[in-house]
């Protein structure tokens, strides 16, 4: 759930952690077009019966898909200036892939707000930490610190 604020409440979030986004399940048809698009298809992430005989014991999805879903999970779960008009992607500072994503899987994204900046008028940069989690795993897939850019009226 999105938590949308006035932009003069935003700082009260700083080192606050967000309800969670909903779960997302990484099938193995995401995990092919991923490798369709990307071109990156290693047998752990598309052969299931290769992959079986690997220490995965199945496939695992592309770290770099499981990263690519957290602008979808964090709009689930993020805070977001009241009056947006606009918000991109402004980078990242940070990514650990710390598990890989058994395909078939469910996933979803914990944020905790680092920070909050006013760049411009009407520009706030929110730096949040997201953590993605594996359903039923105790270690997550990755944490990362991303960047948002929110303009705002």
């Amino acid at each position: 759930m999105a938590f949308t604020v006035p932009k003069e409440e935003l700082q009260n979030y700083v080192g606050k952690e967000l309800a969670p986004s909903e779960w997302m399940l990484l099938d193995q048809e995401r995990v092919n077009m991923f490798a369709d698009a990307t071109d990156d298809h290693q047998f752990i992430h598309v052969d299931p019966e290769k992959a079986a005989e690997t220490p995965f014991g199945g496939t695992i999805a592309h770290g770099y898909l499981t990263l690519s879903i957290i602008p979808k999970l964090s709009m689930l779960s993020s805070l977001i200036p009241e009056n947006t008009t606009m918000a991109i992607n402004y980078g990242l500072n940070k990514v650990r892939f710390m598990t890989p994503v058994p395909v078939g899987s469910e996933v979803r994204a914990v944020t905790k707000v680092m920070s909050v900046d006013e760049k411009r008028p009407g520009q706030f940069l929110i730096t949040n930490q997201v953590t993605i989690e594996i359903k039923d795993e105790k270690k997550p897939a990755l944490i990362a610190v991303t960047l948002g850019l929110f303009f705002v009226e």
